[in-house]
């Protein structure tokens, strides 16, 4: 789909259908023979959130979109509408589609438009011999608005563009998307201007002394990636940002083994390196200019005869050990070693991002991500690019009364709580000591990585993270 920026008026744009949003209590702007305001007036358009009504008038087809009232809208109910009025306009067989921002709003208004009809635009169709036909004839969206907003809306496209980026990653199947197919992917991305990429395998984690990454890997003939980029942008400002992301292609749960159900969604354990690439493609497309270190850990978790074992012992790379309860616990113990790696390579803020933990589904579901933070002002600052960006946090306590449930009678700790209580924290309270006092936090995703059921991402994963980080790195740049 080809994304375009106009200051004509909608009923002269290049397109066949126009969007046009009903705000509470206002009337439609460019009206075209007194139709669009007819229906508002009879109620047949409305400005009910999402509320969705045709008419034809001139030579085009428009969809009134409800919007709700102009001091409740913002970002995220603009691409939430944005999904509709995309659905509506393929059912009518729109080739070029135009949106029409409404007047004086903020310039986020626009990328919201551009952001939530791409993401609903998202189709993953390699493994189909078919391609589905809905929506085959959409060729362009054309965003007409009294100002020149073209920069505003090729930013919006660059970022809704790596989240799909990072949809791809997640939605491909784990046989065609192991360690080594992430660490490519990683790899076309240092073609990007300011990126450079190192790999490094089994033999580099064992060298860096990374005993807990490695011990997660060892039950897999698939070999593992330390996957870290860099990027410089242009007269770079702020401290530098790390970015680490839990990659586990697959997650079979080790020699403590998932249940069958629904194993097959452990593809996505990928999650968080996948949004941590997609970040990465976007901040180095929009030449932000920051500096980031990032890391990702990609394994598969597989059970096998020199596969880990509960009981056994391991050595981080940062010197503590670690008694292994539960092989399931996987995820924290290839981020231990990763934000150690982190920070050995410069990272002065640091974020994790993982689906890590079960129980934060079960608090939070799949409307907020968990947030875990030793630092209230960092805390403020990733919550603050979450709430703008539509991917939203809550912030959960870690206090050190959950450090005390990981004490281990044999090494410096363990890896999971045996009683399972407060999990979450207890995770985030592991991951803790291993960020060296540096500002830090941890993003669990279970609940919002796949499957979350937003209108624009509604099934397999949604790149959940993308944007966050994108904003988060902009704000260090201001």
């Amino acid at each position: 789909m080809i994304v375009e920026c106009t200051t004509a008026l909608p009923q002269d744009a290049d397109a066949d259908t126009v969007v046009v949003g009903v705000l509470d209590g206002e009337k439609v702007h460019h009206d075209v023979d007194g139709v669009l305001n007819g229906l508002v007036s009879a109620g047949e358009a409305k400005a009910k959130h999402r509320h969705l009504a045709v008419a034809h008038a001139g030579a085009k087809r428009w969809v009134l979109v409800g919007l709700g009232k102009r001091d409740e809208l913002d970002g995220e109910r603009v691409r939430l509408a944005a999904a509709s009025a995309l659905g509506r306009a393929r059912e009518l067989g729109a080739k070029r589609l135009c949106w029409e921002v409404p007047h004086k709003v903020d310039i986020e208004i626009a990328a919201a438009v551009v952001e939530g009809t791409l993401l609903t635009g998202y189709r993953f169709e390699r493994f189909k011999s078919k391609p589905a036909e809905d929506g085959a004839g959409l060729q362009a969206l054309v965003v007409s608005a009294h100002d020149d907003l073209a920069d505003v809306v090729a930013e919006a496209e660059i970022v809704a563009r790596a989240v799909n980026a990072a949809r791809n990653l997640q939605n491909t199947p784990a046989n065609e998307m192991a360690p080594r197919h992430l660490a490519d992917a990683a790899r076309v991305l240092g073609e990007l201007d300011g990126v450079t990429v190192e790999v490094e395998g089994r033999d580099g984690l064992e060298r860096l002394g990374m005993g807990s990454f490695a011990a997660v890997a060892r039950g897999s003939v698939e070999e593992p990636a330390l996957i870290t980029l860099r990027y410089e942008g242009p007269q770079p400002q702020g401290p530098v940002l790390g970015l680490v992301g839990k990659a586990v292609t697959f997650d079979s749960g080790g020699i403590s083994i998932k249940n069958a159900n629904k194993m097959f969604e452990m593809k996505f354990d990928m999650s968080g390196g996948a949004a941590v690439l997609g970040a990465i493609e976007a901040i180095a497309e929009l030449k932000l200019p920051v500096r980031v270190v990032a890391v990702v850990g990609a394994t598969e978790n597989m059970p096998a005869g020199n596969a880990v074992k509960p009981g056994d012992v391991v050595t981080a790379a940062n010197g503590t050990t670690i008694e292994i309860i539960n092989t399931d616990a996987e995820g924290r113990l290839v981020l231990a070693d990763c934000l150690t790696h982190a920070v050995n390579e410069g990272a002065e803020r640091l974020v994790d991002i993982a689906t890590l933990t079960g129980s934060i589904i079960t608090a939070l579901g799949n409307t907020h991500a968990g947030l875990f933070a030793g630092d209230d002002d960092w805390a403020e600052q990733v919550a603050a690019a979450g709430s703008a960006t539509g991917e939203t946090v809550w912030r959960l306590p870690l206090h050190d009364d959950y450090a005390k449930a990981l004490d281990s009678d044999t090494a410096d700790l363990m890896n999971v709580n045996e009683t399972r209580k407060a999990g979450s924290s207890v995770a985030a309270q592991f991951l803790l000591r291993f960020t060296a006092e540096v500002p830090w936090a941890h993003l669990d995703i279970a609940g919002t990585a796949w499957g979350a059921g937003k209108p624009y991402a509604a099934k397999g994963g949604s790149g959940w993270g993308v944007r966050l980080f994108v904003e988060l790195a902009r704000s260090l740049a201001r």
